[in-house]
């Protein structure tokens, strides 16, 4: 979603939704925040970038992941989510 308004976006999740609802899977990489709460299963890598990243950390619905200590998505996630409410 990089580059994209946040309406594209927005677009973007509801097609992506229709493909899920007419039986389809979707596998998709991707570092906004809105798209990860709004998915149904998460897989978080990590701990960081690089060398330092590449084992998951955290696995499971948005929820779940914001429960993991070690899982910096989940943390962002969480304030990020807090922030919005």
């Amino acid at each position: 979603t990089t580059g994209l308004h946040f309406r594209e976006v927005d677009l973007l999740m509801k097609v992506l939704n229709k493909l899920i609802e007419s039986g389809g899977s979707v596998v998709v990489v991707e570092h906004n925040l809105d798209v990860i709460r709004g998915s149904d299963y998460v897989i978080d890598l990590g701990p960081e970038a690089g060398k330092k990243g590449g084992n998951i950390v955290a696995t499971g619905s948005p929820d779940d992941v914001m429960k993991v200590k070690k899982s910096l998505t989940g943390q962002y996630l969480k304030r990020y989510i807090d922030g919005h409410t």
